[in-house]
């Protein structure tokens, strides 16, 4: 959480996200992490939504929420860190 100086005594917080993105993903968006404002962001679908509005989320994405491995429908709040990455396959 960060705060901001508002006027000469008063301060107001900014709620935010941090999101990492990893591998390809980071190759097709051009940066490999951001940080959006959290106001009315409920999931970890509207994280990706948010940050990256005309680009739909590839199927079979990786996700975590500060550092746990989750699904698209997690919830999410101020202070979260989340990370994308792309599907993996081995041989």
């Amino acid at each position: 959480m960060r705060y901001y100086p508002f006027f000469h005594r008063y301060r107001f917080k900014i709620m935010s996200i941090k999101i990492h993105y990893f591998a390809s993903l980071k190759e097709i968006l051009g940066h490999g992490s951001a940080e959006i404002d959290a106001t009315g962001i409920a999931t970890v679908s509207g994280v990706w939504h948010t940050a990256n509005p005309h680009r739909i989320i590839p199927p079979n994405t990786l996700v975590a929420v500060n550092m746990t491995y989750t699904d698209i429908h997690a919830h999410v709040k101020d202070g979260d860190e989340v990370a994308f990455f792309p599907p993996v396959t081995g041989g």
